[in-house]
């Protein structure tokens, strides 16, 4: 007997077998794909976030850390528990424990009385309270669900003051956290880290 090219019953059988299955696993496919990128996007919204934390640590720890009367503007201690030392006759003058007696290194404000001042004022000056900010989209997109995005991911950023440890407020430090929420406000996720009133040291200039 010759063919001419026909299916048989059992050949159409299996054909319309193999295409249900084809088309049953569809959604399935389709909602792993969108679980994937959502993951994706999460995954992309933290590194964002931690990007964010690493450029707020940048910054100086208070905007009274830095001297305007002084000739360098690199920021200083500022005398917050009273560990400087304020006797201007001794070698360790504007030096609190810890600090190497020498020109270029760390050492306290000029003003030991100084206080903290904890704000974004001065607009010469970019401290850590200049990374504040309330919920903001991470990615440039206002309308995600129109780009086939479930949701918008946003980030802010506090700052917590006097943060405890074991038990007892440490006001040199000063915590910073970024948080990650979803279109419905669920956080997903908070990074935190701490900057420290330990100044910055000084570049050695040497002439030949």
């Amino acid at each position: 007997m010759v063919r001419r090219g026909a299916f048989t019953l059992i050949e159409l059988i299996f054909a319309i077998i193999i295409i249900s299955i084809a088309v049953m696993s569809l959604p399935v496919m389709s909602r792993l794909l969108t679980n994937s990128i959502d993951t994706n996007l999460v995954q992309e919204a933290i590194f964002a976030a931690a990007t964010e934390l690493n450029e707020a640590t940048t910054k100086h720890w208070d905007e009274n850390s830095i001297d305007t009367s002084a000739s360098t503007p690199l920021a200083a201690v500022i005398n917050i528990d009273g560990t400087c030392e304020a006797n201007n006759l001794s070698s360790r003058y504007r030096l609190r424990p810890g600090h190497i007696v020498e020109p270029y290194h760390r050492h306290c404000l000029n003003d030991l009385n100084q206080i903290e001042a904890d704000t974004n004022t001065n607009n010469d000056v970019e401290a850590v309270e200049d990374s504040i900010h309330a919920d903001q989209s991470i990615f440039l997109n206002p309308t995600p669900s129109q780009s086939g995005y479930k949701n918008n991911y946003t980030s802010s950023l506090t700052v917590n003051y006097d943060p405890s440890f074991a038990g007892a407020a440490r006001p040199n430090l000063k915590q910073i956290t970024v948080s990650i929420k979803n279109s419905n406000g669920d956080t997903l996720t908070s990074l935190n880290t701490y900057v420290a009133n330990i100044g910055e040291v000084d570049y050695y200039k040497r002439s030949f």
